[in-house]
């Protein structure tokens, strides 16, 4: 495939190396403005755009590759208050759209693992709290994974019925979000009851996985229109059982 990488930072270099790695072409890679203008017609020659910028540019960035017809990969989070106008627009135009809040195979299995836990937890008791923390150049608190992770569970658990990062109160399932040094990314939770404790945590060592699962769902998106996410690229052993 021939590849555009918008948002050319640390992830954009990660998902630079994964792709060339699977034999694909970078054609071109987009940081900001002046490049927008400048590279644009390097970009129509795109088969599909990777997207890891800022939650500031994203959805410009979204409608720019619509305007265009270019497949778009998001890895960029913090945008979901467009979620709706994004995908009313992929769908009504024949776009081609595929988001994810964490590209990681292993962040992907946690999200099955915690809407079972999330069940469970309700019947038997237990309390639940997330924790998650990143280096200090992350800029969303909490993470979209960690927004996934707690919308997840008020899906499936009648125990809470909203999220906050502030002081837990009844009812609010509780975030613990913490900024330091240059870590990847770790995520648990965590099930509480007077008898024990049940922890669930997922902890990234590099980008190396969320950059692969970026390539896997560019190539996954190759073809096809409509929205996309992590569930339909991993198939039915994501699906809830029956």
């Amino acid at each position: 495939m021939k590849i555009a990488i918008i948002g050319y930072g640390k992830m954009g270099h990660e998902v630079e190396q994964a792709a060339l790695a699977r034999q694909h072409e970078i054609i071109v890679t987009i940081d900001n403005a002046q490049e927008w203008q400048e590279r644009i017609e390097q970009l129509k020659q795109a088969d599909v755009a990777i997207d890891f910028s800022q939650p500031d540019q994203v959805v410009a960035n979204i409608h720019r590759c619509f305007d265009l017809h270019i497949p778009i990969v998001v890895g960029t989070t913090a945008w979901q208050a467009h979620f709706d106008e994004i995908r009313m627009r992929c769908l009504n135009e024949s776009q081609s759209l595929f988001h994810a809040p964490n590209f990681s195979i292993g962040m992907n299995i946690m999200f099955l693992l915690n809407k079972q836990l999330a069940r469970f937890a309700e019947q038997y008791g237990y309390q639940l709290s997330l924790a998650e923390t990143h280096h200090i150049h992350k800029l969303d608190k909490p993470s979209g994974t960690a927004v996934k992770l707690a919308n997840d569970i008020l899906s499936v658990n009648h125990d809470y019925d909203h999220w906050s990062i502030d002081a837990p109160t009844d009812h609010t399932l509780y975030i613990n979000v913490t900024r330091i040094g240059e870590v990847n990314g770790i995520h648990s939770v965590v099930a509480d009851s007077e008898a024990d404790r049940l922890t669930l945590t997922h902890e990234a060592y590099n980008r190396k996985g969320f950059a692969f699962g970026a390539i896997a769902a560019a190539e996954f998106l190759l073809g096809k229109t409509g929205c996309y996410s992590m569930e339909d690229l991993m198939g039915n052993i994501f699906s809830d059982p029956k």
